[in-house]
């Protein structure tokens, strides 16, 4: 794997990790898509850092699980501003 792509993936997991990040937000943050995000993290960071990956991927479970909360708050949020 190229350096400048395992770099990428190292600093993509340790943000979330830091930030309690989303896939969407990390996406955004970096300037990448969503799949990349989504891909670093779920194949190539298990190849290159497992310690790193077992930490970045207890924070996505996370974030997935809670997504549906996420959404009835905004639908909320949405409906109370008209």
């Amino acid at each position: 794997m190229k350096d400048y792509i395992s770099e990428r993936v190292i600093t993509l997991a340790e943000y979330i990790i830091d930030n309690k990040s989303t896939v969407r937000a990390t996406a955004k943050k970096f300037g990448i898509s969503k799949s990349t995000v989504h891909k670093d993290i779920s194949e190539r960071l298990k190849k290159i850092n497992p310690a790193l990956f077992a930490d970045a991927r207890h924070i996505l479970d996370e974030n997935k699980a809670e997504r549906h909360i996420r959404g009835g708050m905004a639908t909320r949020n949405k409906y109370l501003n008209i």
